[in-house]
């Protein structure tokens, strides 16, 4: 298979589109063999797509490279010379790349590309580039493909009284040195559930500094559970686990009452991390496991269900997360700034 590479179609790629169609080729096969994704072959289908009809009268659907390539060509000149970005052919496709395909917000795109110094010809600023999404100057995405603007932060100030004591060590006591996020290695947990009246679930843990994410299913949202994947995160980070969760923050969900079995060490005698319990209804005090479980529900909306939803995609949300831009970092990725402070650590 071709490595899917950032590039405009060619006349020769709509020649090889069409005998790869009138060979009834799977539409995956055509966008491996040209090299891009899948989405952009439908597009292309859809650009050049005309009715045909038969000597015998009957009509059928067919693709025509003439006619794509004339569309394609007309919305190029619609850009017109007065935008900004109207001759800039690889910007535009770059963007419309990182948003129709990657999941980019406007903001993330413009980011990357200062954080990693890519080179284009011109350079629009944000607002700029939601305009040109608004006029539909780009010819594959609009406003559909951009993720949900977020809220205005409200100011919290108000701590609910609890009814009953939390099954560890309450957040109060958490020393204060970790609302600082000067290091790697305090997390925060909680579960994203699935469809209604179906048990697996995911259990999400968002690293404070590098907002870095783990997602691992879980048969139940049970305390059992937690204990079990916290087990074999152990395993897998070995003698370095208790250094690189030092601390990890959760709510009072039911299945987060085994603290002891939280804490408890699967390899060795003592504990192997720190929990930590936020005041009732505050989720604000894991604010960013909340902020990442929105990224999660992109991609798995609410009432998905986790039984029909592999491992393997699982990890490819888990490693979208990981490796988008965020502003809050300066457009670093979390993988890249929680690399970085593990080596600080070990």
């Amino acid at each position: 298979m071709k490595k899917r590479r950032f590039k405009h179609l060619s006349w020769t790629d709509r020649l090889k589109i069409e005998t790869m169609l009138k060979d009834k080729r799977h539409k995956q096969e055509i966008a491996d063999e040209i090299g891009v994704h899948l989405k952009t072959i439908y597009n292309e289908i859809k650009r050049g797509r005309y009715i045909h009809t038969n000597s015998d009268l009957t009509e059928e659907e067919r693709y025509s490279p003439e006619m794509a390539e004339a569309a394609y060509r007309e919305h190029l000149a619609a850009k017109g010379p007065d935008l900004k970005i109207g001759n800039d052919h690889e910007l535009a496709q770059h963007i419309e790349k990182k948003i129709a395909e990657d999941g980019y917000s406007p903001a993330a795109v413009l980011g990357e590309i200062k954080e990693q110094g890519l080179e284009f010809k011109t350079s629009i600023c944000e607002s700029t580039l939601y305009s040109y999404i608004d006029k539909g100057v780009f010819l594959t995405i609009t406003n559909k493909n951009l993720p949900v603007k977020g809220q205005k932060k409200r100011p919290y100030n108000k701590v609910k009284r609890a009814k009953r004591p939390p099954a560890g060590t309450s957040i109060e006591n958490r020393p204060k040195e970790i609302d600082d996020r000067a290091v790697v290695g305090d997390w925060e947990m909680d579960c994203v559930e699935g469809k209604k009246k179906t048990k697996k679930t995911l259990l999400v843990l968002t690293e404070r500094k590098s907002r870095r994410e783990i997602i691992r299913p879980m048969r139940d949202q049970t305390a059992r559970s937690v204990v079990r994947v916290l087990d074999s995160l152990e395993r897998e980070y070995g003698a370095n686990f208790s250094k690189i969760f030092r601390t990890i923050t959760v709510d009072n969900g039911s299945e987060f009452a085994d603290c002891a079995g939280m804490e408890k060490s699967c390899r060795r005698k003592g504990n192997r991390t720190k929990i930590y319990y936020c005041h009732p209804y505050s989720s604000y005090e894991r604010g960013s496991n909340e902020n990442v479980n929105k990224m999660i529900r992109r991609w798995f909306p609410k009432g998905t269900d986790f039984r029909k939803v592999t491992a393997k995609a699982i990890q490819k949300v888990e490693d979208w997360i990981n490796n988008y831009p965020r502003e809050i970092l300066g457009f670093r990725t979390a993988e890249a700034v929680f690399q970085e402070g593990v080596a600080c650590l070990t």
